[in-house]
């Protein structure tokens, strides 16, 4: 698949961007209801009245490219649980933040679901992450407010509840920040199609070899992911801190493929309200793997020379590995 380049678009655009980035703090989200209240800033303030905090769908201007994903941060806390349109999602990945804990970052490119959340706030290795994409859509809720200018000067699309309020509301069924929730159809003019996913992943035939595995888990200071095949389904059924994934409306979250991808993850510059320094998860660099599919683990390296391509995962003797058509987990253990 193809790469990026640093092109960035709409300098003034992104000025006003930096404006609006800069008044923001880490926000939040939660998961799915049917009651919705207005928008507010986050800490149970509701905002100016300039105008309707609803309004009729339209696209963002411009609109995102048909090549440009929407990438949405999702909440990943208990509190924040069960989410919504996670399923939907081509690609998932899971990050170490503060405390140990756990953040999602998902991918959307060939379905969007009607509703997506809880949305949260974005990290500083996200843009490294991000610079795989063409001129990505990245949809959060705020950030560091040290953080906030490098987000302004990435190449990406901020789309933030300050900036498209029509796309935004929030949840009255959870407490802020874990109620934010995201109408993805109110941001793109249409859904990007498969071409958006530039992460160097291949799908087709397993490789040969594979080891029978059952169930993986990997664990976080203070969250863990379990992966148990599911041979009816062909899938690998996910649960979060030893509770089964599921979604809003109740369905499993499953997974064809699953890569344990050991990376540095390294103190950043950065940190949250309480004094936790924020990880940095270094996703450019090589080093091994673990991929799952069909009921079988895989030995495998990966190779990202530069943070505008993607990641290559090979085996021992250099053959690319494949992955499994359908949704993809890639979760970021410490080496």
């Amino acid at each position: 698949m193809g790469t990026v380049g640093t092109r960035r678009t709409g300098r003034s655009r992104r000025s006003a961007t930096a404006a609006l980035l800069a008044a923001l703090l880490a926000g939040g989200a939660a998961t799915a209801c049917t009651r919705e209240a207005p928008l507010d800033d986050g800490r149970g303030n509701p905002p100016p009245r300039t105008g309707a905090t609803e309004g009729p769908a339209r696209p963002a201007s411009p609109a995102p490219r048909a090549a440009s994903p929407l990438v949405v941060k999702i909440d990943n806390v208990p509190g924040a649980r069960p989410q919504t349109g996670l399923d939907a999602a081509d690609l998932v990945y899971a990050e170490q933040v503060e405390g140990g804990l756990s953040r999602l970052m998902a991918v959307y490119a060939t379905r969007l679901p009607d509703v997506i959340g809880p949305v949260r706030s974005a990290r500083e290795s996200d843009l490294e992450l991000l610079r795989q994409f063409h001129d990505p859509t990245l949809a959060f809720s705020g950030a560091q407010k040290k953080l906030l200018p490098l987000i302004g000067r990435a190449p990406l699309r901020t789309a933030l509840p300050e900036e498209k309020r029509s796309a935004y509301y929030r949840g009255t069924d959870r407490p802020s920040p874990h109620n934010l929730y995201l109408r993805p159809r109110r941001l793109l003019a249409a859904t990007p199609g498969s071409d958006a996913l530039t992460t160097g992943f291949r799908y087709g035939p397993a490789p040969a070899g594979g080891t029978p595995e059952r169930t993986r888990t990997v664990r976080f200071p203070q969250a863990r992911f379990t992966f148990d095949w599911s041979g009816d389904r062909r899938r690998w059924l996910v649960s979060m801190d030893g509770t089964p994934a599921v979604t809003a409306g109740g369905k499993r979250v499953a997974a064809s493929t699953v890569v344990v991808q050991y990376v540095h993850i390294r103190a950043s510059r950065y940190h949250d309200y309480l004094g936790n320094v924020t990880p940095y998860t270094e996703t450019v660099g090589s080093g091994r793997a673990k991929v799952l599919r069909d009921g079988k683990a895989f030995d495998a390296a990966w190779q990202r020379p530069a943070a505008t391509g993607g990641t290559r995962f090979t085996t021992a003797d250099g053959a690319p590995v494949n992955f499994a058509e359908g949704q993809v987990w890639v979760v970021f253990a410490r080496a």
